[in-house]
């Protein structure tokens, strides 16, 4: 649900980075301001640099008869740290091709409640990774409006999982393991603000999961999951 605001949260930022948009457009042409950058747009490619914050968690699915003693399966969501490096590629004058090799440090919990003999414990399960990411999109601009334009973007991302548990023995230690290979759909939305000597963008970004991450060592925290699929939300800033 909460997932679900932060998209809404989204579009509503949207709506009103749009009207200050057109307000600055209307305010530059009473008032003549100066075009910063004038043919940067007619560049082939370009390149720049990205940082970033990202909220992650799981959509999980359970089994239809839950183990007995497993009361409550819940994922939280948490925070990290995007960094990555921007290559552009004009495609027309409203499209680009974007690929944006990212290193991207999360964490994510899933809070379980346990009944062991009518006693009910707390169990909260802290997975942390540290992804390579390889995500591919297509931006649409609007037309430039002085020195800003808004755009839409879309695409997909193959994420590596350096620190995956998948492949370890945990010795009797009672851990959630998860593939490291992830495909996501991306959408967002973001601004172009053209400076003097550089574009800054920032933009807003959901990514949903398509790979079931699940793991099936015969856990008692993994008997329960039917499917776990990545869920991201992200704030990034662009300097190209």
């Amino acid at each position: 649900m909460q997932f679900f605001l932060r998209y809404y949260s989204m579009k509503k930022i949207y709506r009103i980075a749009i009207i200050l948009l057109l307000s600055q457009n209307l305010f530059a042409q009473r008032y003549n301001v100066p075009l910063n950058l004038p043919n940067y747009d007619n560049k082939p490619i370009h390149f720049g640099f990205l940082i970033g914050l990202n909220t992650l968690d799981f959509k999980l699915t359970t089994i239809s008869r839950i183990e007995d003693e497993l009361f409550v399966i819940q994922s939280q969501n948490q925070k990290g740290f995007n960094l990555g490096v921007v290559s552009n590629l004009r495609l027309g004058n409203n499209l680009d091709l974007r690929f944006i090799p990212t290193l991207s440090l999360a964490e994510r919990r899933i809070f379980y409640i346990l009944n062991a003999d009518n006693i009910l414990t707390n169990e909260n399960k802290k997975i942390e990774s540290t992804f390579i990411e390889f995500p591919v999109s297509i931006k649409y601009k609007s037309s430039r409006y002085n020195n800003g334009r808004a755009y839409i973007m879309t695409g997909f991302k193959y994420s590596l999982d350096l620190a995956s548990q998948r492949n370890i023995d945990d010795e009797g230690l009672e851990i959630v393991k998860i593939k490291k290979d992830d495909f996501l759909y991306e959408i967002g939305l973001g601004l172009d603000f053209y400076l003097p000597y550089f574009k800054f963008s920032p933009e807003i970004k959901a990514n949903f999961g398509l790979t079931n991450l699940v793991v099936n060592d015969d856990s008692i925290y993994s008997r329960s999951l039917k499917g776990m699929k990545t869920r991201a939300f992200t704030i990034s800033f662009t300097f190209e």
